[in-house]
């Protein structure tokens, strides 16, 4: 089954980071990738532009509205994702426990649901 892990972290603590933080950070993300790619389970992932670049689209009453920024405020933003493929919610989760970001934001699990 395939499973959407969205990694969320506070914005403002990853800026306060030195680079050298940040780089190793990345670096943990990079040697995770190929971890996962070489186990079998990575089936995409990417990471986001902050959540200033954002759009939130509505359309309400036939009307089209778009505001800046993600559409909650909130203390931890998405900022990127994996699609991995996993035998259970067991095995999803450790692999959640895996990303870095999951030492000091959140990592949210949902099923994908793939048309047939």
């Amino acid at each position: 089954m395939q499973y959407l892990l969205l990694i969320y972290r506070n914005e403002a603590e990853h800026a306060a980071r030195s680079e050298a933080e940040r780089a190793a950070v990345f670096a943990e993300y990079m040697a995770l990738s190929k971890s996962l790619q070489a186990e079998g389970s990575l089936r995409g992932g990417q990471f986001l532009h902050p959540p200033s670049f954002t759009t939130t689209v509505r359309v309400r009453s036939g009307s089209v509205l778009a505001t800046d920024g993600p559409f909650a405020e909130t203390k931890e933003q998405l900022t990127g994702y994996f699609v991995v493929e996993a035998a259970d919610l067991d095995e999803a989760m450790a692999i959640a426990a895996r990303i870095p970001n999951a030492r000091d934001g959140s990592i949210e699990i949902r099923p994908v649901q793939l048309a047939h």
